[in-house]
C-alpha cells in the first residue's frame, strides 16, 4: 500500500520576511542617530604652527557671540572665577592648568577677561589653536 501525500512540503526559505526586518531596523537607527546631539561647541581657532603637550584640567570656551562655556556648561561671565576656584580647591597652582578655546572672531577683550582671571590666581592657561 503506497500512501502517498497530497502536498509537498516546500524546502525554500522566504528572505522577504528578514529584508522587510532589517530594513526597519536600518530605518530605526538612522532616525534615532539623528537626535543625538554632541556635547562639543563649533569654534573656528585661530592657526598656530607652533603646538603643547601640557594636558588641561578644564576647558573654558568663548563662542563668537560672547557666551562663556566651562566644559558644555554656559556661565556667566562673573561666576567663572568662583567656578574655577571651587574646582582648583584641591589642586596646587603649579597643577592648574586651564585650556582656553576661543572662536577666531571674538573680540580680544573677551579673552583678556580669562586671561587677567588665570593670572590673578596664578593659574597655567593653554590657548587652544589650530595646526597649520
Amino acid at each position: 500500500m503506497a500512501l502517498k501525500r497530497r502536498t509537498k512540503v516546500n524546502p525554500n526559505f522566504s528572505m522577504s520576511s528578514m529584508t522587510d526586518i532589517v530594513f526597519l531596523l536600518l530605518i530605526f537607527f538612522m532616525i534615532t542617530s539623528t537626535m543625538i546631539a554632541p556635547n562639543a561647541l563649533k569654534l573656528l581657532l585661530p592657526k598656530s604652527s607652533h603646538q603643547t603637550s601640557a594636558s588641561a584640567i578644564t576647558t573654558i570656551s568663548i563662542t563668537d557671540d560672547l557666551r562663556y562655556f566651562i566644559e558644555t556648561n554656559q556661565v556667566p561671565l562673573e561666576d567663572i572665577e568662583g567656578i574655577l576656584q571651587y574646582r582648583f580647591q584641591d589642586i596646587s597652582a603649579e597643577e592648574s592648568t586651564i585650556s582656553l578655546h576661543c572662536d577666531q572672531d571674538i573680540p580680544l577683550h573677551a579673552m583678556v577677561k580669562i586671561l587677567n582671571i588665570a593670572k590673578e590666581n596664578k593659574w597655567k592657561l593653554i590657548l587652544a589653536t589650530q595646526a597649520n
